[in-house]
């Protein structure tokens, strides 16, 4: 099947006749206006800026290279200007994004930085799936529209003009759960420093208390199974462009009803109805990647560790490491290769349910086994991806009498892909015969499909995958990008 949608792959790319750059997943082309034939030293004037309506002039500036007063050869400035666009798009405040040169005589020049912003304010109606993606709710759940969640989610992005982020939800239907987060990125004069602020109270009428065959089980009731309330405070420190550290304080307590511990008595590990547990962690992104939320170039390392149970009372106690690594390659021609890998180890390996780590959940799977969850303390995980720009297009949107709506971009890709992955099982699952059927062993995800990427970067995927379970191929539908 790989080689076969490799095969078709290299049709369409043999046949493309020019499509123009992705402006679904890149903005428009930097000119560069400057000569790169002679290498010249070139003196910075003025960095101008138009169409930032909202956004705040310094919030632009952080993440350009150049300033007023600087020197630049002709040699290395189209690289500079083009990652300082990338920086400006990854923001998520611009829907495009242009930064050329305009040169000046004797050897003097001005940035011109020209933007069109987003739609910042989102009273966004909440009706989605309360499972884990699409697959799961139709496959396992039977499609059950009582497993639907409804509410309303608002968003305030580029809060003050400053790209601060507040964002409210109340959610009703199968998961009941409230949120509040307000995130502060540029806390200090040079933009280095923020503070994220996170509050959440749940009380759903369902809780997942136990794994069958690497699928959940629900506890389903007309009153409320479980209460939880969770809080916490994040600081991070972006000391340059594209590396970030966070550190993050939080708590959380819970509380089940007794039916959920006479079903599965490892729920809490503690014999008691209730949990509480401050967790601490930190965090490291090494973001090298062109476009974020869909990278065709460049690469992106995060390193994760977290301790849960500070305190000698606390009910649980875990230690969890979390390393990734994704690379992304233009291979010329409209086609891309990209690799993601990633390891997860914790200890101790013996823990309660709620707290399991799993394949399955933070969009770390192996494609083809989206209906389950393989838990483990331990697991890796390769993906890999080779695709072709089919189509590419933007449109302005003249009649949309808001300006923010008016530039619709879309672009579809054509791949083929091929995931590995592997889980140790927890040695309560082994003891009690539970839960063997993927974990220990090799697990495979090899297909095709096609990627959607349209407007405010949103991706839909289409993929159909044979793996080693029975039917061996199937479709798939997601929402999100792969890695």
């Amino acid at each position: 099947m790989l080689v076969w949608l490799f095969g078709i792959i290299l049709v369409a790319g043999a046949a493309e006749t020019d499509f123009q750059q992705s402006t679904a997943t890149h903005t428009d082309s930097t000119r560069q206006g400057t000569d790169s034939v002679v290498n010249k030293i070139l003196h910075v004037d003025r960095v101008l800026i138009i169409g930032n309506k909202v956004t705040r002039n310094r919030i632009i500036t952080r993440e350009l290279s150049l300033k007023p007063g600087d020197t630049v050869s002709t040699k290395v400035l189209p690289g500079i200007l083009q990652w300082d666009k990338n920086k400006l798009y990854n923001l998520r405040l611009f829907n495009t994004v242009s930064v050329r040169v305009l040169e000046l005589p004797n050897d003097h020049i001005d940035l011109l930085v020209e933007l069109t912003e987003r739609w910042y304010i989102f009273p966004a109606p909440i009706f989605e799936l309360s499972d884990r993606n699409f697959n799961e709710w139709w496959n396992n759940y039977n499609h059950d529209f009582n497993r639907i969640n409804y509410g309303m989610r608002i968003y305030k992005n580029n809060f003050r003009g400053r790209n601060e982020s507040l964002r409210f939800t109340a959610q009703f239907g199968y998961v009941r759960k409230f949120d509040l987060q307000y995130k502060i990125p540029n806390l200090d004069r040079k933009q280095k420093q923020g503070i994220t602020f996170n509050f959440d109270y749940g009380a759903p009428r369902n809780v997942a208390y136990f794994t069958d065959n690497h699928k959940l089980v629900f506890l389903e009731s007309k009153k409320i199974v479980r209460t939880s309330f969770g809080a916490g405070i994040g600081f991070s420190y972006r000391k340059t462009f594209y590396e970030t550290h966070s550190i993050g304080l939080f708590y959380r307590q819970s509380q089940v009803v007794d039916t959920v511990l006479l079903l599965n008595p490892n729920y809490n590990n503690n014999g008691k109805t209730t949990q509480k547990f401050f967790s601490l962690s930190y965090s490291f992104n090494s973001e090298h990647r062109d476009v974020v939320l869909y990278p065709l170039k460049g690469y992106q390392f995060t390193g994760f560790i977290a301790k849960t149970g500070l305190l000698p009372n606390d009910d649980v106690n875990q230690l969890e490491i979390n390393l990734t690594y994704a690379k992304h390659w233009p291979l010329g021609n409209g086609f891309f290769l990209s690799n993601f890998s990633s390891a997860l180890w914790s200890s101790p390996k013996k823990q309660p349910y709620n707290v399991l780590d799993a394949l399955g959940y933070r969009n770390q799977l192996v494609r083809g086994f989206e209906n389950y969850v393989i838990e483990g303390p331990e697991f890796a995980l390769n993906k890999t991806t080779i695709k072709k720009k089919i189509f590419a297009r933007a449109w302005t949107l003249d009649a949309m009498p808001l300006e923010q709506f008016s530039y619709f971009p879309l672009a579809i890709y054509m791949k083929a892909f091929a995931d590995f992955g592997y889980v140790q099982n927890y040695p309560y699952y082994d003891e009690k015969g539970l839960n063997q059927l993927y974990s220990n062993r090799l697990l495979t995800g090899i297909g095709g499909g096609f990627d959607i990427v349209t407007v405010y970067d949103l991706v839909l995927r289409l993929e159909y995958t044979f793996t080693q379970q029975k039917p061996a191929g199937a479709f798939f539908f997601n929402l999100k990008k792969e890695f």
